[in-house]
């Protein structure tokens, strides 16, 4: 798999809560949230399940986005699953080019609201047009944009402009991370772009760990972030790195 990063031969081990910790460990973390990891497209509520051992185990992470396939036959049993854990905040399910105008997905999205799950949209800037219109046709339900739309060196001006788009729907957030394909100066560019169109009230930073350690180290990326907003208020700040994700997430 080349995607963004090329070589992804050295990511399939295995991570836990130790290791988490132990890269984090310049920085203050004290809630956490574990973003679905493609546990098994077949059963995705066994991922959840793990989740719950961890929990029980170490406290952490403090709640979870599950995986749902909204377009398949049992999507609605498998959201019911999800949301029966109390710390499932919301589903992932990345989708193809066009399926975010299927009628057969949407039967599964419009599911969301209901159960008080939120979307997590991973998709390139080219399909912002769509997820734009699902943002529009489903107000009641929020979308976090992911890795803050996947810029690309070659295509930073036509991710900008639709991602504008998508900034002016109140009901969609951003988490800006996986820059790791990005030179300083890109990454620099892409933080300034993203808060100017989201504002510090729709903006979250996260690591992206453990896929982006396999460009940077955690120190390295949240030290990117702080010097990034160096020039915003402290309360500005608390809230990209804690107070959005908080209430976003509703880890109170």
């Amino acid at each position: 798999m080349n995607f963004r990063y090329g070589d992804y031969s050295a990511l399939p081990r295995r991570y836990l809560i130790d290791h988490y910790r132990r890269d984090s460990a310049g920085w203050d973390v004290v809630r956490g949230v574990h973003i679905e990891a493609e546990w098994d497209p077949y059963e995705p509520r066994g991922e959840m399940d793990f989740i719950a051992e961890l929990r029980r185990e170490h406290g952490f992470p403090t709640v979870a986005i599950a995986q749902a396939w909204l377009d398949r036959d049992d999507c609605a049993a498998v959201l019911d699953a999800q949301a029966a854990h109390p710390f499932v905040r919301g589903v992932r399910h990345k989708p193809r080019p066009g399926m975010m105008g299927d009628a057969h997905w949407r039967d599964g999205y419009c599911r969301l609201a209901t159960l008080r799950l939120h979307f997590e949209l991973q998709a390139p800037w080219r399909q912002f047009d769509e997820a734009a219109r699902l943002a529009r046709d489903f107000p009641d339900t929020t979308i976090v944009l992911n890795h803050a739309g996947l810029p690309l060196p070659a295509e930073l001006e036509g991710w900008r402009r639709a991602i504008a788009r998508l900034a002016g729907l109140s009901n969609v957030a951003v988490k800006i991370s996986g820059l790791g394909n990005l030179d300083a100066a890109a990454r620099r560019s892409v933080i300034g772009m993203v808060l100017e169109l989201f504002g510090t009230q729709r903006t979250m930073f996260a690591s992206n760990y453990p896929v982006d350690g396999l460009r940077d180290p955690f120190d390295a990326i949240y030290r990117t972030f702080d010097e990034a907003t160096r020039g915003l208020s402290p309360a500005e700040r608390r809230d990209l790195f804690h107070d959005n994700a908080v209430r976003i997430y509703r880890m109170e």
